[in-house]
């Protein structure tokens, strides 16, 4: 029979999204949903009496397992039992989602929420086998390795399109999400989370949010509306080619987000399969149910489900540029994360609830509200300024709990607390599982500066290799920079020695310094490895220009003499491109950004670069030496970059010192880094970090994605067959490929994209959205970047592990 002849089944999948913060204080959602079992349970203990037959077929599937979670420690234990029972039954149904969260997650942070859900569902009897979220855009490649790898087979998700846009080119398209390493997570990619209210699955609740026709619905929806709207919905299907004799279809109790479980569903359901079950039936199910269908439709029509293959970037990720000190806050808790489970695998000094405490910090900053719902319009509200608190009040309590964490374990392994008389020696550990060429930083307190002034070694303690080694001054102490090489688990143990280096001070025939202190004398034809001026710097590695006015102008890789700035730039390195879209008054503040689309600009936005207008040398050493460009760029008071370059290795680390401007008006700002030139054997590709999966940007993604930016993990790389680039963002994860104008924007695919050159910026930070991201940027920060090249950088695994190391830099500590 064919599919225009079946009578339709739709299916209704009842849940309540998770919202955490947009419409309440946290805690209140909590409550609330913890609420929301307890009703569901009520419905199915009126079904179960025989008190309420016609709600016979009622169905509540819970959209997150957080809400289970809070309702675990809450609820009595023939609550528990009950639960479990519904779940058994299949009038309850789990989903493999912990909440819905943005791309900050982590893979290992990840990994552990979805942990939980699916040791409760074996508990019970019951594995978790899918998964749903709802309003989110997309996910990072590792997110569906993750799912797979706890056994989750099947993902369902319900796009909310405003400021987004779905992949594939179209909804309700189910297709075979394939993964790095080739296995498939059955994914459905659906309509809008209100989609069945706004069908008209219960009267009075629905409006046309996601419908638009002739209907006048600020009453609610009448069943006569839902009459005309169904059949409307599925014919539309057909005609778009819609091979499936099915549609599964989301809903809410209520009209709102975070909303309770409603049995009037069942009056609306037992109405129309009275009148219409001929031609289109309609049956509540659970995710599990749901795909049932789905795969034993596959079994007999493989060709209808489709295989993609790559990343699926989130429109939404594009939050995390709204909070960028809490960001860079909450990535640095969850490195450290990263290395408490490395250093303490078995939870042998860290307990398993004090790392739960710390993931669920992680994880509750990480998910995928920015704050309250009238940020933007209101900003000086005080609960917007509270909800703006406790999200961020996440990121701090991670990091506490991670630092704890952290401390407690370096305090087991003999880390030498404050103590009179105490050596200057030091441990040094590779946590990780690759090795780590880097430079250790040793902090000691401001009293050891006498002791090492005039001169000091560093020595392996038993050996006595000495190691070069650099003293800089910082508040309240010293730091000793030290070039070091680590294999994977190796601990070194370094010693501070003062020593008297004998040198005599007195005036050199060779002195290029003026009596005025200026050094201002070309000194580049003098025999010497490195040089640090005002107009360039130079190592056995690099050589880095900048001209005032333009900025970085040049960056040399001296061993192969080739350019590594890519000549079609628009802007020079690491030179700050600031856009704002002035809103015509206090009133438009909203309206100015939801006109923006998917735009994250205004077509009238004003455009400026930044201005070099100074450069200074800060330090020269042995191992490093550092140069301060300041710029003038509009939106900022202060900008500048601390270039710090190596003179042992290939790298230059990029401090990015602002003091941002407070402005209501929705803008942005860009870092350019225009890597990735040309090379003699053709062009570098692009590589990205997401969640640990490796993916290029426009090539391994999903038809129909987003094209213009990526949340990327440890950073980028270009990439060729003679070497490659690694640029590491510790602080920044936004990365911008798409033009920086308003315009109609390139989904991944669009042929136009081959024309587009994707030049490479860091999206530092953005207030562009009219709900609830921070209404005001204003505020100092320093953001990094750590910038290696060289021909061992020749494959994108290579590359990466090169940002990794960078970023999680040299665990070093006092040692008895």
């Amino acid at each position: 029979m064919e599919t225009g002849t079946k009578p339709w089944t739709i299916y209704v999948i009842h849940h309540s999204h998770t919202d955490v913060g947009y419409t309440e204080r946290q805690e209140k959602i909590k409550q609330y949903h913890v609420d929301f079992i307890r009703q569901a349970l009520h419905i199915f203990r009126e079904i179960q009496a025989g008190r309420r037959p016609e709600w016979n077929g009622f169905k509540w599937v819970c959209e997150t397992f957080w809400p289970i979670e809070a309702f675990l420690e809450k609820a009595a234990e023939q609550e528990k039992l009950e639960f479990a029972e519904a779940v058994r039954r299949g009038d309850i149904g789990l989903s493999g989602t912990y909440l819905n969260m943005s791309e900050l997650v982590g893979k290992d942070l990840l990994e552990a929420m979805i942990n939980r859900v699916r040791t409760y569902g074996e508990s019970i009897g019951m594995p978790v086998k899918s998964a749903m979220t709802a309003d989110i855009t997309g996910f990072s490649w590792g997110y569906g390795e993750v799912l797979l790898n706890a056994g989750i087979q099947n993902l369902i998700t319900c796009i909310h399109t405003h400021h987004s846009m779905y992949p594939l080119w179209k909804k309700q398209q189910p297709f075979w999400w394939e993964m790095p390493n080739g296995e498939r997570l059955l994914t459905w990619n659906g309509e809008h989370y209100v989609f069945g209210n706004d069908l008209g699955l219960i009267p009075g609740i629905g409006g046309s949010y996601t419908i638009k026709d002739e209907f006048d619905t600020t009453k609610g929806i009448t069943f006569e509306i839902a009459e005309a709207r169904i059949p409307r919905y599925l014919e539309r299907l057909r005609a778009d080619g819609y091979p499936f004799p099915f549609a599964p279809v989301m809903m809410s109790g209520l009209p709102t987000d975070n909303s309770s479980p409603n049995a009037q569903l069942m009056d609306f359901v037992n109405q129309w399969n009275s009148k219409h079950s001929e031609k289109i039936k309609i049956v509540p199910c659970t995710l599990d149910e749901f795909f049932d269908a789905v795969r034993g439709h596959a079994e007999q029509h493989p060709d209808d489900i489709p295989v993609f293959r790559g990343d699926w970037p989130d429109w939404w990720t594009d939050g995390v540029g709204s909070t960028p000190k809490h960001v860079q806050v909450f990535r640095e808790a969850q490195r450290v994360h990263r290395k408490v489970k490395q250093l303490d695998p078995n939870g042998e000094i860290v307990t398993a609830e004090a790392m739960r405490a710390m993931e669920y910090e992680l994880t509750l900053f990480a998910e995928h509200t920015w704050g309250y719902h009238s940020s933007v319009t209101e900003p000086w509200n005080p609960f917007v300024q509270e909800l703006g608190v406790r999200k961020e009040a996440f990121a701090a309590n991670a990091s506490t709990l991670a630092h704890r964490a952290l401390y407690d374990i370096l305090e087991h392994k003999g880390d030498a607390l404050l103590a009179p008389d105490r050596p200057m020696r030091f441990k040094l550990h590779n946590p990780n599982p690759f090795a780590q060429e880097d430079v250790a930083h040793l902090i000691m307190e401001g009293w050891h500066y006498d002791l090492i002034k005039d001169g000091f070694e560093a020595r392996v303690d038993g050996s006595g290799e000495v190691y070069p080694a650099q003293l800089r001054v910082a508040p309240r102490g010293v730091i000793v920079s030290i070039p070091v090489t680590l294999q994977p688990g190796e601990e070194k143990i370094l010693m501070i020695h003062p020593v008297q280096n004998g040198q005599v001070k007195t005036a050199y025939t060779t002195d290029y310094v003026g009596s005025d202190r200026m050094m201002d004398i070309d000194v580049s034809h003098v025999e010497k490895t490195f040089h640090f001026t005002s107009t360039y710097l130079e190592t056995p590695f690099v050589r880095m220009e900048w001209k005032k006015g333009d900025g970085i102008t040049s960056w040399i890789d001296k061993r192969t003499g080739a350019e590594m700035l890519r000549s079609d730039r628009n802007h020079h390195a690491f030179s700050p491109v600031y856009d704002i879209t002035r809103a015509s008054s206090v009133k438009d503040m909203y309206e100015v950004r939801r006109k923006m689309g998917r735009n994250r600009k205004g077509a009238d936005a004003i455009v400026s670069t930044g201005v070099l207008t100074s450069a200074e040398v800060i330090a020269q050493g042995d191992v490093y030496g550092t140069v301060q460009l300041t710029f003038e760029v509009a939106g900022c008071s202060h900008y500048s970059l601390l270039v710090t370059a190596y003179t042992d290795r290939p790298r230059v680390d990029v401090a990015v010192r602002m003091h941002k401007d407070s402005i209501w008006d929705p803008e942005n700002l860009y870092i350019s880094l225009p890597f990735g030139g040309p090379i003699m054997d053709g062009e570098q590709e692009l590589w990205m970090d997401k969640m640990d999966s490796l993916a290029r940007p426009r090539k391994d993604q999903l038809p129909g994605s987003l094209a213009d930016y990526y949340c990327i993990g440890e950073g980028v790389a270009y990439v060729g067959s003679q070497g490659g680039v690694s640029i590491a963002m510790p602080d920044t994860p936004l990365i911008q490929l798409g033009k920086l104008e308003h315009g109609f924007r390139l989904l991944n695919g669009d042929e136009k994209l081959e024309q587009d050159p994707g030049h490479l910026y860091s999206w530092a930070m953005n207030n562009y959205w009219e709900t609830n991201f921070t209404a005001t940027l204003g505020g100092f920060y320093e953001f990094r970047y750590f910038v290696a090249w060289g021909e061992a950088l020749n494959k994108p695994e290579s590359a990466m592990t090169t940002c990794g190391s960078m970023n999680a830099g040299i665990l070093a500590w006092r040692s008895k």
